[in-house]
């Protein structure tokens, strides 16, 4: 997922390209980990001094809708980023400041019984601990 792709999904679906939500994800991409809403709105509003938290929690809700951003829950709040490639993979997350790394190997491959009666369409593997930097503090 890049922006172009981003922009080009919320257009398709009758959103408006509007410069705060290009602001967004912008944001999403640089930095490159997990945010909070209220991480989102600290980091958009020196720009826009008028926006307000619900405008973000909006586009947050029409962005996971379109598959643009994902999320996870740290500290009992969701948090979410940009949405990763299509390669599968999996994700450890610094509890602290939202960092994620790439986990090449999949667990779902040491599976091997599946229950009866149930078929796996899907599965998130989360590892949770703390980056280098934060374990430091």
């Amino acid at each position: 997922m890049n922006i172009t792709v981003a922009l080009n999904r919320l257009e398709k679906k009758g959103y408006k390209n509007t410069r705060k939500r290009e602001r967004m994800l912008k944001i999403f991409i640089k930095e490159n980990r997990y945010l909070s809403a209220k991480g989102i709105f600290k980091l958009i509003v020196e720009d826009y001094p008028y926006l307000s938290v619900d405008t973000i929690y909006r586009n947050i809700k029409i962005f996971e809708e379109l598959d643009i951003i994902e999320s996870t829950e740290l500290s009992g709040e969701k948090h979410y980023r940009f949405k990763c490639s299509s390669d599968h993979h999996h994700h450890i997350i610094c509890t602290d400041c939202g960092a994620v790394e790439k986990i090449e190997m999949c667990p779902m491959d040491a599976i091997t019984d599946t229950p009866e009666g149930f078929t796996i369409t899907h599965h998130k593997f989360e590892i949770y601990g703390y980056c280098d930097e934060c374990r430091s503090l």
